[in-house]
């Protein structure tokens, strides 16, 4: 397996793709879509490049994965950037040329379904970036956070080392994208609660692995874009996350489990957890549910920690992943954890 290097970054004033590989959902939520390509332009100085499926929805993973192929083919295009994700991109995965891509290295963002795009890239050899999908944080009513606008940026055009910081304010209770109201205002935050730290008593550095937990398991029952040797992840760091769909803890504990019956799980010294996001319109959660929830999920990855990796330090309740802010994660790239300091640095 390739080792991931970073792709050149882009500069201010440079053409940017945006690719739908998932579903093409700009064409029935125009209004977040939208917003989030005035952000690109008008925050981030970047010229947005639109693909024949990237509002469109009901296209094949051919036509998905051509898009794809011509985003990095093409030399006036310096960076990819999803759309949004969705449940069906490991579809796409079997199209992709992957020489093509490894001759023409950018940088990708996206998350939750985009992990499959993350992790193909990675097993080409280069790295990616969990985060910030144009319509979830670039169209986010009212302003981005502050948090993912920083972060967004250092990622997009700085290389080296950032210092994450847990969130002052952050949320996970959506607002209708079909109602106009919705983007009259930001989204209601809640103060911040800080990072729990479990084995923190050393200093953990290595590659980064994982991503949304629910698209992690279809790889593997798929056998997709998994090493085979899974000595390929040792000393890396796994980050891990739960979609909207909002796993049980029990279902967020055999996913663990099974990782750990393949040998997966104790090759990782390090877990950074993303902080469990506990509201759905499917499960509009009161405060006292929403806390439940996430009680249970850590315990759920406690527990398989104990069983299968007991020495890892992990980090839960890290902002990144399907809540608010959103923090951007090198996928492949270089993350250090210091326990006795209580310090995350990520390298753009």
């Amino acid at each position: 397996m390739t080792t991931p290097s970073y792709p050149p970054k882009p500069s201010p004033g440079d053409r940017i793709a945006v690719v739908s590989p998932s579903g093409g959902l700009p064409e029935l939520f125009p209004r977040p879509y939208e917003l989030g390509l005035e952000r690109l332009r008008q925050d981030y100085g970047l010229e947005p490049v639109e693909y024949p499926t990237t509002r469109k929805m009901g296209t094949t993973p051919q036509e998905r994965a051509d898009d794809i192929h011509a985003a990095f083919a093409d030399p006036d295009i310096k960076a990819v950037i999803a759309s949004i994700g969705g449940e069906d991109q490991i579809t796409v995965l079997p199209f992709l040329d992957r020489e093509l891509l490894r001759a023409n290295p950018k940088p990708f963002f996206g998350m939750s379904d985009n992990t499959n795009l993350l992790a193909f890239l990675y097993n080409t050899g280069i790295v990616g970036y969990h985060g910030a999908t144009v319509m979830c944080e670039l169209g986010r009513p009212g302003a981005m956070h502050p948090q993912t606008a920083d972060s967004l940026r250092a990622a997009l055009f700085t290389s080296g080392p950032y210092e994450l910081r847990p969130a002052e304010r952050w949320n996970d209770i959506d607002r209708d994208w079909r109602d106009p109201a919705t983007f009259e205002s930001e989204p209601e935050t809640r103060p911040g609660t800080g990072w729990t730290w479990l084995g923190a008593d050393r200093v953990v550095e290595g590659r980064s692995w994982g991503g949304c937990l629910e698209i992690l398991s279809w790889l593997l029952m798929a056998d997709r874009e998994i090493a085979r040797d899974p000595s390929v992840y040792d000393g890396g760091v796994l980050l891990l996350e739960t979609s909207e769909e909002m796993p049980s803890a029990t279902e967020v504990f055999r996913i663990l489990r099974n990782m750990g019956e393949r040998g997966l799980l104790q090759r990782f010294p390090a877990l950074l957890m993303g902080r469990a996001k506990t509201w759905s319109f499917q499960h509009p959660n009161s405060p006292d549910e929403a806390a439940r929830y996430a009680a249970e999920q850590r315990e759920a990855v406690q527990r398989a920690l104990r069983a299968y990796a007991p020495d890892t330090l992990a980090v839960f309740d890290v902002d990144f992943g399907h809540t608010g802010p959103q923090l951007v994660i090198p996928y492949g790239g270089t993350v250090r954890i210091d326990g006795p300091s209580r310090r995350i640095t990520v390298t753009y």
